[in-house]
């Protein structure tokens, strides 16, 4: 993992759907082995925001910046390389729903490790059990609750040992008591592992709880960045609080 400059860096960033200018001149910095939550109501290119990063939709005009490579020209192979160090959790958790937990958790492993069955078993057992799951291996989808979905979306988003988390929308659908454990364990994962988070979530809360520097989006621009301590004392952050901010009409 590269350590000069930052992890993921936005640069004059615009992106486009028919008439709809989600972004607008998008600039962020993501630091190593920080938090970053990109924070804003709904419609202000947040979820858009994470898509750059993992390469499904590229800029229009502007940088995205991943661990060095610029994006909009890596080579398929770079590409290929750099997905498999980035783990995503989906907002529908997006298990497959014909595989058991185990099978979920190992879908990468099998894919892209020349792993063992039995070094594969470990693996799932221990990430299982870093996101408080253990012995789950068996049980299907539609046996977990919301919260233990998570959980095991967030294992199988770990297999790989990634350098980068990606959490979209992390605690959208969750009961309070469940919304803290998801914010417990990014904490734990964040210690654990010593990874790089994004964090892309409308839950101020959670925010302010997991986050080492926050972006808050506002029309497709950051209108407000900083640690915790100083966004608090931001006045446009204080506005979206208040519920003064709003996106326009777009994608999340």
């Amino acid at each position: 993992m590269a350590q000069n400059g930052p992890a993921i860096r936005f640069e004059e960033v615009y992106k486009q759907f028919d008439e709809n200018q989600v972004l607008k001149g998008l600039n962020l910095e993501v630091h190593w082995g920080e938090v970053t939550t990109i924070l804003g109501p709904s419609g202000c290119g947040k979820s858009v925001t994470l898509k750059h990063v993992i390469g499904i939709l590229q800029a229009d005009r502007g940088r995205v910046v991943v661990d060095g490579y610029d994006m909009n020209t890596i080579k398929q192979r770079d590409l290929f390389g750099l997905r498999k160090r980035i783990g995503v959790l989906f907002q529908s958790a997006a298990l497959f729903d014909s595989m058991n937990v185990k099978e979920n958790v190992a879908f990468g492993l099998r894919m892209h490790t020349p792993m063992s069955e039995s070094e594969i078993d470990e693996r799932v057992r221990v990430c299982l059990e870093q996101v408080e799951l253990p012995g789950a291996e068996e049980v299907m989808p539609v046996d977990l609750s919301g919260g233990m979905r998570k959980r095991a979306a967030l294992a199988r988003a770990i297999a790989l040992s990634p350098d980068i988390i990606l959490y979209d929308e992390p605690t959208t659908g969750l009961d309070p008591h469940t919304v803290n454990v998801v914010g417990d364990l990014i904490l734990k994962l964040q210690h654990d592992l010593d990874i790089t988070s994004v964090v892309v979530t409308h839950d101020i809360p959670l925010t302010l709880r997991v986050s080492d520097r926050i972006a808050l989006i506002d029309k497709g621009r950051v209108a407000a960045v900083g640690t915790p301590e100083e966004i608090r004392e931001d006045a446009v952050f204080k506005g979206f609080v208040a519920g003064q901010l709003g996106a326009e009409h777009g994608k999340s």
